[in-house]
C-alpha cells in the first residue's frame, strides 16, 4: 500500500493528512499529535475515525495543518483521516457515515458588511 493524500476542513483550517501502514504514528506538523493537541478532547476527536473503524494502530498518518485555532484543525484533521480510511477499504465508509464523520462542517465566520461595525450589529441609533 502506497501513501494515501486526503483533504480535511473546517471553518478556516486545512488539514493535508498522508497515510500509509504502520504502527499508528500520527504526526502533525512535524510534531507528536499529543504535543500538538494538548485538549484530550482534540486527542479523542482525532482518534475516533481510528476507533469506530477498529483499526487503531494500524495506520501511520502525518498530516500538515494550516489556518484557523486548535478546534478547528482537530475537526479538520478528523475529517481527512475519516476520508483516507475510507480509500483504503470503503466497507469502512457506513460506518464512519453513521457516526457523521464524513460531513464536512459548513459554518463558516459570516461575513461583516458595510455601514456595520460586524456582521450583524448595527451602530448605535441616535433619535436627536
Amino acid at each position: 500500500m502506497d501513501t494515501i493524500h486526503t483533504i480535511g476542513r473546517r471553518k478556516t483550517s486545512v488539514a493535508r493528512v498522508f497515510m500509509n501502514e504502520g504502527t499508528g504514528k500520527i504526526i502533525v506538523n512535524g510534531k507528536d499529535f499529543t504535543e500538538y493537541f494538548t485538549v484530550p478532547t482534540h486527542q479523542k476527536a482525532i482518534l475516533l475515525p481510528f476507533n469506530v473503524t477498529e483499526t487503531e494502530g494500524k495506520f501511520d498518518v502525518k498530516a500538515t495543518i494550516k489556518g484557523g485555532g486548535v478546534t478547528g484543525q482537530a475537526d479538520a484533521l478528523k475529517l481527512g483521516i475519516a476520508r483516507a480510511l475510507v480509500e483504503v477499504n470503503p466497507e469502512y465508509k457506513p460506518l464512519l457515515k453513521q457516526e457523521k464523520l464524513l460531513t464536512r462542517d459548513p459554518r463558516m465566520v459570516e461575513r461583516k458588511k458595510y455601514g456595520q461595525p460586524k456582521a450583524r450589529k448595527k451602530f448605535q441609533f441616535s433619535k436627536r
